[in-house]
């Protein structure tokens, strides 16, 4: 099977699109981790496939596989890198798309100024449908990790976050806490970790451990859930500027079941075709 391919990024965080409309698809878990090897593959953070919308009022369904493997709900650099390249691909005229995810509906415009912005839905906060085992829901919880009590804010954009506030995210254990809070037993479908560190009510630094992935260079939804669970917390307001090791990414929230709103960039990188 041949398929052409173009490798995005947003803010570093590097994905493989695939159109699945003009061509014919059809991908394992090990095709996908293949394609996402940096050494044998193409290299990515995640594929993204682009098919046919499931629903009337779509114009898209976006499906997302983190690199080892398996299909995820939600991924907001990624939203952003496909609005970019359905505009661009001319696979539509317009600049506002509504898009079909795992997660739900979203909705994605591109702006003037070449930036994206993505509505991307209500914060999900109850336990149960995060999923994180929980007996009630709370500001924060206390997590047993190796000995050690870590206390996280739980978060689902449609995807689970951990969010742990750090004084200083470059000593930050990311790569021990990570993997460890990634796999744990009280987030059955594992979870994304955000270790955010606080500059101000305005800005925020953040390093995310992606689940299926590890360290990042940017995570839109780990953006968006620290932002939430930063503003719940009561030390961040409506609109923050976060900062991730591959750029910034402006989020805003106005509380309660008000959609998350972020804006960023989405950039290309190179285009082919692969032998799978």
């Amino acid at each position: 099977m041949k398929l052409r391919f173009t490798k995005m990024h947003g803010l570093g965080n590097d994905f493989v699109v695939i159109d699945a409309i003009d061509q014919i698809v059809s991908l394992g878990p090990e095709q996908v981790r293949m394609l996402a090897n940096r050494r044998i593959g193409i290299g990515c953070d995640q594929v993204l496939l682009v098919e046919s919308p499931n629903l009337k009022e779509t114009d898209f369904r976006y499906r997302i596989f983190n690199a080892d493997g398996n299909e995820v709900e939600q991924c907001g650099n990624g939203a952003r890198c496909f609005a970019r390249y359905v505009r661009d691909k001319g696979l539509i005229d317009t600049n506002q798309i509504v898009v079909e995810t795992k997660a739900g509906v979203i909705r994605l415009e591109i702006e003037s100024d070449g930036q994206i912005s993505v509505n991307m839905g209500i914060p999900i906060l109850n336990p149960d449908e995060i999923p994180f085992e929980a007996p009630t829901r709370a500001l924060t919880y206390m997590l047993s990790v190796a000995e050690e009590q870590v206390e996280i804010g739980a978060v689902s954009m449609g995807n689970p976050h951990a969010v742990i506030r750090v004084d200083d995210i470059d000593t930050a254990p990311v790569s021990v806490l990570g993997p460890r809070i990634e796999s744990h037993h009280r987030f059955p479908n594992q979870v994304n970790v955000g270790f955010m560190q606080v500059k101000g009510q305005d800005n925020i630094r953040l390093r995310v451990y992606e689940r299926g992935t590890g360290e990042t260079l940017a995570c839109g939804t780990g953006a968006c859930a620290a932002v939430v669970a930063g503003r719940l917390q009561g030390f961040l307001g409506e609109c923050v500027a976060v900062d991730l090791p591959g750029g910034q990414l402006m989020i805003s929230w106005s509380g309660g079941q008000a959609p998350v709103m972020m804006k960023g960039p989405a950039s290309y990188v190179f285009e082919g075709s692969i032998n799978l």
